[in-house]
């Protein structure tokens, strides 16, 4: 679903969105004054205003915005692992994008229309040339060879009938554990993680009883972290609302959830979001 710009969800997005550019800056600012090894909860919060910045955007087609989030995003992801150390030039660089990204929301309306491709190519040079980036390419490449990895799924749906249709089709492609609320889902996800497995694809259901899906999110990625995976390698969790639920989705990306689906739920969108994840 596509909100329209001048709807009040998006106003309230655009607003937020520049709430947490500020905040964006003004982290960095501190960041780099001092070694990102002594302000991990700073990166920590950049990294997740961010992958909100970029969740929301898919909501209302705001390509660009969405692109550019995602490269500081990355580049985050690899400071927040510890895998590089940014100089006060590289922190210069993550704030003239930044700014970009500033001026995009302030025009959010011709946002698709911008030209980013010199600070997108800045950002993944600077990527490319960093320590532990290249490992990570053919640690990936090396992954995506192992064609016969079976994919293991979690479902967390509470209604019957809704975790029929989507076991059955998740089960074509793969491994599908099931869970009825968030308390369970949790509680699957870190048995996995003690046997040394995790989930690819998670598909979470926001309003369920004893644990809802935000906190079912929260908790997941902590497992995660906690055994050294972070969001950017864990698994892929997807949100499955309702309309009504939709502003709830946008707190979900805070939680770094990463994609969401609206019920009924489309099954060829669900296997475009498999497909674009190389899970199907």
């Amino acid at each position: 679903m596509i909100f329209k710009l001048d709807d009040e969800l998006a106003k309230e997005y655009l607003a937020e969105c520049l709430d947490h550019l500020s905040a964006i800056e003004a982290d960095l600012l501190v960041i780099e004054k001092g070694p990102a090894v002594g302000n991990e909860v700073l990166v920590d919060r950049v990294f997740r205003l961010l992958h909100s910045i970029k969740g929301e955007a898919g909501y209302f087609d705001l390509v660009k915005i969405r692109d550019l989030a995602h490269q500081l995003e990355e580049v985050l992801s690899l400071i927040r692992s510890r895998k590089i150390a940014p100089t006060s030039d590289d922190i210069r660089m993550l704030l003239c994008a930044t700014d970009r990204l500033r001026e995009l929301v302030q025009n959010a309306g011709q946002s698709n229309q911008a030209e980013i491709g010199d600070i997108v190519a800045a950002l993944g040079k600077w990527r490319a040339d960093l320590p532990g980036s290249k490992a990570n390419g053919t640690l990936a490449s090396s992954e995506a060879r192992q064609g016969a990895r079976i994919v293991r799924m979690l479902l967390v749906e509470d209604d019957f009938a809704s975790r029929l249709l989507l076991q059955t089709f998740l089960s074509r492609y793969g491994e599908c554990h099931v869970a009825v609320n968030g308390k369970e889902a949790v509680e699957a996800c870190r048995s996995a993680l003690e046997q040394g497995l995790k989930y690819d694809l998670i598909c979470m259901d926001i309003m369920m009883p004893e644990m809802d899906g935000r906190e079912a999110v929260r908790q997941v990625r902590a497992l995660e972290e906690s055994h050294g995976i972070f969001s950017s390698s864990g698994a892929k969790i997807v949100m499955t609302t309702a309309v009504e639920e939709i502003k709830e989705v946008i707190h979900c990306f805070q939680e770094l959830c990463d994609a969401y689906l609206m019920k009924p739920i489309d099954l060829a969108q669900l296997l475009s979001l498999m497909k674009s994840y190389q899970l199907a």
